[in-house]
């Protein structure tokens, strides 16, 4: 039994943020000035994920991390990067072996349920109508409402992997 509950909190721990950046490499990401945010999704059926706090939320995480790698907000009129973003989550469950039985000999399956809370934030340079760069953020929680709390820190996260421009342009 303690072994059980021992392998369940490891299993907990273990769900970590996870970021994937895609960018693409012949672009001159020092071209870019200004950002407006131009669409948002959120394609959650729980509705704690899925309304306006969140999404006014999110915009202003974004902005933040725009503006701290020296890019201007516009929010109205042409910018150099249209921001969209999709926000998601789904229940899913992970199967779990641990030894169980006279010494070890057998074997007991857990399901230990979570929800997968992913972000996308896509950089499009509406010039060319073409992805620049995009930040994959994932967050592997117990609950909805324990994603929800992380939402500034997966797009910090991603936006510290944005390529920082000079700030004395």
């Amino acid at each position: 039994m303690k072994t059980v509950i021992l392998g369940l909190l490891f299993v907990l721990i273990s769900f970590a943020q996870k970021i994937e950046i895609e960018s693409d490499a012949g672009v001159d990401f020092s071209r870019f000035h200004t950002f407006a945010i131009r669409d948002a999704r959120l394609n959650s059926k729980n509705p704690s994920l899925n309304n306006d706090i969140i999404r006014h939320r999110l915009e202003a995480d974004i902005r933040r991390g725009l503006e701290a790698k020296g890019l201007t907000y516009v929010e109205a009129g042409k910018s150099d990067l249209n921001v969209r973003f999709t926000l998601g989550a789904a229940r899913k469950v992970e199967n779990e072996a641990y030894p169980a039985g006279w010494r070890g000999y057998g074997t007991r399956i857990v399901r230990v349920p979570y929800t997968e809370g992913t972000l996308v934030i896509d950089l499009r340079d509406p010039g060319t109508r073409m992805l620049v760069w995009r930040g994959i953020a994932r967050e592997d929680k117990p609950d909805v409402a324990k994603v929800e709390g992380k939402l500034d820190d997966m797009v910090r996260k991603s936006l510290d992997k944005y390529p920082a421009l000079l700030k004395d342009r």
